[in-house]
């Protein structure tokens, strides 16, 4: 990821309501939630939620889907982890697989691990 794709996100999700909507899309998961769920869930009027939703798809951190008459929106786990890498990239002073252990333990908690979970070796020091 680059640094302007990592504003643009950064961006994006530094506002109260797309923030609560992004959140509540990873919570859902990969299969997503209508439109209209997300508004009621999150009381957000439906102008609103569009604007808000066009912000966070611009950034490339949610996706849609139509299904019939609905619109799905999904969080973009992809692009979440690009943007968490990013983040990280640099970490603990070039021993990265110490922080390593706290992201997967985070992530753990929200997303299967679509494979076995590796052990990271240690550096003893």
């Amino acid at each position: 990821m680059e640094t302007k794709s990592a504003v643009t996100a950064l961006a994006a999700l530094a506002q109260e309501t797309r923030l609560s909507i992004f959140r509540l899309l990873v919570e859902v998961g990969p299969e997503g939630t209508p439109a209209v769920a997300i508004g009621e869930k999150l009381e957000v009027p439906a102008a609103t939620l569009s604007f808000h939703l066009k912000e966070l798809s611009r950034a490339g951190l949610v996706t849609s889907r139509q299904e019939s008459r609905f619109i799905y929106y999904m969080a973009d786990f992809a692009h979440m982890a690009a943007l968490m890498t990013f983040l990280t990239h640099n970490c603990c002073k070039g021993m990265p697989q110490e922080c390593l252990t706290v992201m997967e333990t985070a992530l753990g908690g929200c997303c299967a691990p679509s494979q076995p979970k590796r052990k990271l070796a240690r550096s003893k020091s």
